[in-house]
């Protein structure tokens, strides 16, 4: 009974809410998990076509949802003092007493002898772009330099130290800062690394996971690369160089069938593992590199006829199949994408056709029904490749890959003050700078949210 369409009708009711640029709504918007509704959701269902017989068709939804938004936004659902209207439109959440806009009326700092507090001051993004990409304070005479320079020359400064301390081993060597941006999507376990630092168990070698990564964001490189890569990439050392390379000797997956990160040896082995149905992968791949995790109820995208329980998990009860409609789908393309073998070492971490025939068949009577081809944004795509250049090309790995970035330079997630600018500078890094991050980031430390003291 589930309504993920839900999130398409607000956007169209409010198209300028924060919350529906370049995405939608989680589900937790209105629910705490479905069908449980939070305070927000419990007010919008007693306006939804009262009297109407339950439950209601997705058509008639569709038709009623306008409506009970509108009934709703002078009320204040979680009584924090902003109408649910206010918040829809300032980016807050009006289920959320602890999410409240925040006034920016003038400055309540006050005045400081060094920074020109609340507004943007090149002096103190200086000293964060030193921080931040070279790892170390600017010294005094530094400062009083950089403070005796022109706005213009100034400028051009911050954007020449920043290409400098990109060159770092601070911000590009092993365990570097976009090694660290990398982590979530890797998920490194030493005890089964192969390679360099082998563990106990050596199953595969991460580091090439790290090595794409970081050469798909830095100097003129195109980020998508990191989903879309049909090469892979080695690190040298002393200075770090990384270099493209046809293949490794670590990795298995044959050319036509390479999907960057997704595919690589590591993520098959870990994400996959003996899996029939990769649901875990396929979830972990939109969680990292699109921004979306299905356990928190974002991006849902129902597809009709789904879930079909392929592999008999139950997933089609009415507490599992909300989520599964989208995920299942999600998770088809990576269906020939061998984990772990055990039975033959040879055959891991490889595109194996038929592979839910060779060694899954005993899993469930309709497993080998499985298709290949699923769905991504609740649109068609033929198989994993194809999976991966929609998922690269899409608003929300432009979200997700900028979002990455402003949490590690700003400290946090946008704010709905910093939503703006957030958006701005994705926006441009997907069209003006076509998903190249070094020419992001000179945007980024512009923007006030990281230049304003």
């Amino acid at each position: 009974m589930a309504k993920p369409p839900a999130g398409n009708v607000f956007c169209a009711t409010y198209p300028t809410a924060p919350a529906c640029t370049g995405q939608q709504p989680a589900c937790t918007y209105c629910h705490v998990a479905p069908p449980q509704r939070n305070a927000f959701g419990a007010g919008l269902e007693a306006q939804l076509a009262p009297g109407a017989p339950r439950p209601l068709s997705d058509t008639d939804f569709a038709f009623a949802l306008p409506t009970a938004l509108r009934a709703v936004e002078a009320q204040d659902a979680d009584g924090d003092g902003v109408s649910n209207l206010v918040e829809h439109q300032r980016g807050t959440l009006p289920a959320d007493a602890n999410s409240v806009p925040v006034q920016t009326d003038g400055c309540a700092a006050g005045t400081n002898p060094q920074y020109d507090v609340c507004r943007y001051d090149a002096r103190f993004a200086y000293r964060r772009v030193l921080l931040d990409f070279c790892g170390q304070s600017p010294s005094y005479a530094q400062l009083k330099e950089f403070a005796a320079l022109s706005a213009d020359e100034q400028r051009s400064r911050l954007d020449a130290e920043l290409d400098r301390c990109t060159t770092s081993e601070f911000w590009r060597g092993k365990n570097g800062q976009l090694w660290k941006l990398a982590h979530p999507k890797i998920r490194p376990v030493g005890s089964l690394k192969a390679g360099e630092d082998k563990g106990a168990i050596p199953l595969a070698d991460y580091y090439d996971d790290y090595n794409l990564f970081a050469y798909a964001q830095l100097d003129d490189h195109d980020a998508r690369e990191v989903l879309t890569a049909k090469h892979y990439v080695r690190r040298d050392t002393n200075p770090t160089r990384y270099s493209v390379v046809p293949t490794l000797p670590t990795q298995f997956v044959d050319e036509a069938h390479r999907a960057g990160n997704i595919t690589s040896s590591w993520s098959l082995i870990y994400f996959v593992m003996f899996t029939a149905l990769p649901r875990n992968a396929a979830a972990q791949s939109y969680r990292a590199y699109l921004g979306l995790d299905i356990a928190k109820q974002e991006g849902l995208y129902s597809v009709p006829g789904e879930p079909r329980d392929y592999d008999a998990k139950g997933v089609t009860s009415p507490t599992c199949a909300a989520c599964h409609a989208t995920l299942d789908p999600l998770s088809y393309p990576f269906r020939n994408y061998q984990g772990l073998s055990l039975t033959a070492r040879s055959t891991s971490a490889r595109y194996v056709p038929g592979r839910l025939e060779t060694y899954f068949s005993d899993v469930a009577p309709d497993i080998t029904q499985t298709p290949e081809a699923g769905y991504l944004f609740g649109k068609p795509v033929a198989d994993l490749v194809e999976w991966a250049q929609v998922g690269a090309n899409s608003d929300a790995f432009a979200i997700a890959t900028v979002t990455d970035y402003w949490k590690l330079l700003i400290g946090h997630p946008p704010t709905p003050e910093e939503h703006a600018e957030f958006v701005s500078t994705w926006q441009r890094f997907k069209g003006t700078h076509q998903y190249r991050v070094q020419r992001m980031l000179h945007d980024l430390i512009r923007t006030e949210a990281y230049g304003a003291p």
